[in-house]
């Protein structure tokens, strides 16, 4: 069995860029201890933790390149299914207008607090979301590279 796909160079590389991308939009680490570990162990954390964490690139229709543990138990997606995915399809149809209004709102102003919508999983069952924060995920030269949410709140609908 290979290595688990978060943990190989590309991602350890993209952990750190959520991890001080995060600090530089929000002035905050995005978890305690994040900012004084190794980028192994930094995407180990991010990972494992409970908060939802997505985030996708910034082509024309953006793609999801990273997704946590906590993110593809409530997407019901495996990593290999969920990286990859058009971010768009991780929201119904009637939805995605205000998402996309959303992310314009954070891409504009680098980041966004308290977002909320409805979300759809794999099976087509919908979720609320609520107190999310968005943000511009920018690698170590501060190229913007795709944006980023994270969450704690949500329920079933």
């Amino acid at each position: 069995m290979g290595e688990a796909p978060w943990l190989l160079a590309p991602q350890l590389q993209l952990s750190g860029w959520i991890r001080d991308s995060h600090q530089r939009a929000w002035g905050l680490p995005l978890r305690a201890g994040l900012n004084n570990c190794t980028l192994q162990q930094a995407a180990q954390e991010l990972f494992a933790a409970n908060t939802v964490l997505l985030a996708h690139d910034n082509s024309a229709d953006p793609r999801l390149i990273y997704a946590n543990a906590a993110a593809l138990r409530l997407w019901r997606r495996p990593w290999a299914a969920m990286v990859g995915l058009p971010s768009r399809l991780t929201a119904q149809p009637t939805e995605r207008q205000a998402r996309a209004q959303a992310l314009a709102v954070a891409q504009a102003q680098s980041k966004f607090a308290n977002y909320g919508g409805i979300r759809i999983d794999s099976r087509g069952r919908r979720f609320r979301i609520e107190g999310a924060r968005l943000w511009t995920l920018t690698d170590d030269a501060g190229k913007a590279r795709g944006q980023v949410a994270c969450f704690e709140n949500w329920w079933w609908l």
